[in-house]
């Protein structure tokens, strides 16, 4: 699997993904999103009893563990020189923990189901588009009925779970 890269004039070109690669990526992301879960599901619970920030830290230190562990065993990489990125993608790290507190914070009171209801809505509507305008240099993807209809259930189920 080639990895996307950045021509001379700073444009992030993504390869070519073949089917049989798909259908395997797919029940990956699909397991990951289950992983979220479970991670909502401890994090609640550990967020009240030792604070949301100190919880925050707690999983993203042992997750930094994981991957210097995977770094130092998975053999010779090029490793990127900070410097030298454009400094707009590196504002994942400062979503990230975002991202976590807010689950922290809202799983013991509204569940773990709805927390993650709420996180997909937001996640696939500003996909959609991402998608569409290709923002962040991401493969530009018209934004059609069908996924537009896909979007309106997923809100469709986050008023359902609202409501009971």
């Amino acid at each position: 699997m080639q990895s996307p890269s950045i021509d001379n004039a700073g444009v992030i070109t993504t390869p070519t993904t073949k089917p049989g690669l798909r259908l395997l990526l797919l029940p990956l992301v699909i397991l990951a999103g289950m992983g979220l879960s479970v991670e909502a599901g401890l994090l609640g619970p550990l967020g009240v009893q030792v604070g949301h920030l100190w919880a925050t830290l707690s999983i993203f230190g042992v997750g930094s563990a994981i991957l210097f562990l995977l770094l130092l065993f998975s053999g010779k990489q090029q490793g990127p020189a900070l410097s030298e990125l454009p400094r707009w993608q590196l504002i994942g790290g400062f979503l990230g923990p975002i991202y976590v507190v807010v689950l922290t914070m809202a799983t013991p009171h509204i569940g773990v189901a709805m927390t993650m209801i709420a996180i997909l809505s937001g996640q696939v509507g500003k996909s959609v588009l991402i998608d569409h305008f290709g923002w962040f240099g991401a493969t530009r993807k018209k934004v059609n009925g069908e996924r537009w209809l896909a979007l309106l259930l997923i809100v469709a189920a986050l008023v359902l779970s609202a409501r009971g």
